[in-house]
């Protein structure tokens, strides 16, 4: 269960009891209503339509969405006179935000590091001096599942706090088979007990452990043959990924990764030329992944290359901010017509932060999006990436009443105010979540 409070940066917040039924609701007084519907993917031009619809109310049924559209048109309806009405007051309604890109399940913090890259260490040396990835893979390894289940549990009140109704989770800070499987489980297990939808995606392939120092093809070799096949066995998780850059795996050893887990029915994902410029965007393309993660080193030709396929480029511009590099090219994978998603890379070394909200706005300022394409990157097109699109992403009737309020009165002042805490009313598959005092009529 979501804890009856959920300690934000800046204020306290009331998060309400989830019952058993989800309720029937009416929505309504909605200033702006952000559909997102319409062609899925968005590329080009359609990742600047909102969809927009003013003065809007939504009909919620079963944890589905019933009816959209005009306030009055709503209100009358004879289904909306029986259920709960809940005034927005003119505030923005946007689709559920869908974090395809996190890192849930982790030990502690690595603050320490933090402030050796203030002082200018970069992430190799720290990695050297024994940080990085290793450092959590240390603390992992020795917390049992019930202590990993409560620090996530308080992670996931805080993503919807922020308006996230799903996450996509990782392994890969355990990086043997017991401790790969114990990350799994401990998400599986949390899927099962809170309401957030958790995606899960196996990374024993984010770097090679340290009792495989100099042996990192018999390492390979337990990923394609063992840990692999546990995890699709006990249908753990659902993509496999593999950290492709410098210091991790190279071009070669991925794609033997990435197939194994296909073989096994794991779709393939990848973290893709963020410290350096590999080929991992090229070997996505070739593997139809689903999608390319950071990007902050690809080329002219390789995004040419991304905008004429399905593999969704994923953008993670907190990993960029807070490692203090330049931000991945994305208006420049906009104009070429790729497809982009937007997520947090919510992790403990390189992106410690929970707000989608936040990402948006570095996305907005760094990388050049408009505040509608930002949207559509971190609501339609991360559900894409994560083949849940069909359900999820866009408010549309039958889709799940996945939805996000923020106390603006304009969608682009979501990005526009950063580091605000905004979010107002997060509903998942109908319950409500999270709520800062919902007016009620």
């Amino acid at each position: 269960m979501l804890p009856e409070t959920v300690s934000c940066p800046t204020l306290r917040v009331r998060a309400e009891k989830r019952s058993s039924v989800a309720e029937n609701l009416l929505l309504t007084n909605i200033g702006q209503l952000v559909t997102m519907r319409g062609l899925v993917p968005r590329r080009g031009r359609s990742l600047a339509d909102p969809g927009l619809v003013r003065d809007a109310a939504v009909l919620v049924e079963d944890g589905r969405v019933a009816a959209v559209g005009a306030r009055r048109k709503i209100e009358r309806m004879r289904e909306a006179l029986r259920a709960r009405k809940m005034d927005l007051g003119g505030r923005v309604m946007l689709p559920g935000l869908v974090d395809s890109h996190t890192h849930l399940v982790f030990a502690a913090s690595r603050v320490e590091e933090y402030e050796m890259r203030i002082a200018g260490a970069s992430y190799e040396e720290i990695a050297r001096a024994g940080g990085g990835i290793r450092a959590s893979v240390r603390k992992l390894r020795a917390m049992p599942e019930p202590a990993l289940e409560r620090l996530a549990l308080g992670r996931l009140a805080q993503f919807a706090a922020h308006g996230t109704t799903t996450v996509e989770a990782k392994s890969g800070y355990g990086l043997d088979l017991a401790s790969e499987l114990k990350i799994l489980r401990v998400q599986r297990s949390l899927a099962r007990k809170q309401p957030l939808e958790i995606i899960s995606t196996f990374l024993g392939a984010h770097v090679v452990p340290p009792e495989y120092a100099n042996r990192q093809r018999e390492y390979v070799e337990l990923l394609t043959r063992r840990m692999i096949p546990a995890a699709a066995r006990d249908a753990l998780a659902e993509f496999c990924d593999v950290f492709c850059d410098r210091g991790a795996f190279s071009v070669e050893e991925a794609r033997r990764i990435l197939t194994a887990g296909r073989a096994c029915g794991l779709y393939p994902r990848l973290h893709a030329e963020q410290l350096a410029r590999t080929g991992a965007a090229r070997l996505a393309v070739e593997l139809r992944a689903a999608s390319a993660d950071h990007l902050d080193q690809v080329t002219r030709g390789d995004i040419e290359l991304l905008a004429k396929s399905s593999v969704v480029c994923t953008l993670l511009p907190g990993a960029s901010l807070h490692l203090g590099v330049p931000f991945a090219p994305g208006r420049a994978l906009v104009d070429a017509g790729a497809i982009i998603a937007l997520a947090t890379d919510f992790n403990p070394g390189t992106s410690p932060t929970l707000s989608l909200p936040m990402a948006m706005s570095l996305a907005c300022d760094g990388m050049r999006l408009r505040p509608a394409e930002a949207i559509a990157a971190a609501t339609v097109n991360a559900a894409y990436s994560l083949r849940r699109h069909d359900r999820i992403g866009t408010i549309e009737v039958g889709k799940q009443a996945d939805l996000a309020a923020f106390d603006v009165a304009d969608y682009r002042e979501i990005p526009y105010y950063f580091g605000v805490h905004l979010a107002w009313l997060t509903i998942k598959r109908g319950k409500i979540l999270y709520a800062r005092e919902p007016k009620q009529i």
